[in-house]
């Protein structure tokens, strides 16, 4: 019986000592959303201090000299545009592509999950996703992959591959990663690419 009662109090203190959640929950609530779309209006700021630029090129990124920690992540999905930064510096900014119209990029504050620095997709025919770094439990990640100027990916935020590459080297599993679309989602009208090729879509 003393064995039996042993046992239960070590099973009552293992379960107090897992967390109800996991380590790095996504956290798509209201507030979430709403910090994250604060961080975009920074950020919008921060890009101009940090590089005297307020708009990229499709397929452009910058990228700060000897900078080599990220510790977080804000991306703009009205904008198409990642932000990176080392506690307060902005130290990276890149053009994105974002999920299309039947396959929406998630909005809120989550974190790198997983990162493999070749990885295949397990759902699209097995696509390649270079410098992988998974956000959700479904498999939604930043990667680089392909930039036709206007959202186009099954839900995966697409990189430059140099970015791609800078950011993989800069980031570890845990960053913080805040994803807004505050001025509402980007549709063919307002994109600066041709209407046919709304419809491009790779598959990742």
């Amino acid at each position: 019986m003393k064995h039996l009662a042993l046992a239960f109090a070590l099973a009552g203190s293992l379960a107090l000592a897992i967390p109800a959640t996991p380590l790095f929950a996504a956290d798509e609530s209201a507030e979430a959303i709403q910090k994250a779309s604060l961080a975009t209006d920074e950020a919008q700021s921060d890009m101009r201090e940090a590089f005297g630029k307020s708009s990229l090129r499709n397929g452009q990124f910058l990228w700060k000299d000897g900078a080599n920690e990220v510790d977080r992540i804000v991306i703009n999905l009205s904008d198409q545009i990642a932000y990176a930064y080392d506690g307060d510096d902005l130290v990276g900014v890149s053009t994105i592509s974002s999920g299309d119209e039947k396959h929406l990029s998630p909005i809120g504050v989550f974190s790198v999950l997983e990162k493999q620095r070749m990885h295949r997709s397990k759902k699209y025919d097995d696509a390649p996703m270079p410098f992988m770094q998974r956000i959700t439990n479904s498999g939604v990640a930043l990667h680089a992959g392909q930039l036709p100027g206007h959202p186009a990916s099954h839900g995966c935020l697409r990189l430059p591959a140099g970015f791609a590459a800078k950011l993989f080297g800069a980031t570890k599993v845990g960053t913080t990663v805040m994803i807004a679309e505050p001025d509402g989602p980007m549709t063919p009208s307002k994109s600066k690419v041709s209407a046919a090729s709304w419809a491009y879509n790779d598959r990742d």
